[in-house]
């Protein structure tokens, strides 16, 4: 599986060629924190908004540090979905190196 940086992430956020962000952790922790932007849908309920995502689209999966998302990613690339890829480090990296006002939990 092919993972994503958050500074590479940061980068195509600002040019404008964003992949689709899906964030998911609960939505308790996406209310603690969260990137602009990013869709929340918990991985538990995958089987559920998985229908709602086109298996040509360019998706990166970001959780709090990484685990989950890489999860997430996993099962979207067992199903079809070509690119779709992990944020390396979650939203807890976000923080450090892209955005220190995203706070730390």
């Amino acid at each position: 599986m092919e993972d994503i940086t958050v500074t590479d992430l940061a980068a195509r956020l600002k040019d404008g060629d964003a992949p689709i962000l899906i964030d998911v952790r609960e939505p308790e922790e996406y209310a603690l924190a969260h990137i602009e932007g990013a869709a929340l849908k918990p991985l538990g309920d995958i089987l559920e908004w998985l229908e709602e995502l086109d298996p040509d689209g360019e998706y990166v999966m970001q959780c709090h540090t990484g685990q989950r998302s890489a999860y997430a990613t996993a099962i979207l690339q067992q199903m079809g979905f070509k690119n779709a890829r992990n944020l390396a480090g979650g939203i807890d990296a976000w923080s450090v190196y892209v955005d220190p006002k995203v706070p730390r939990y």
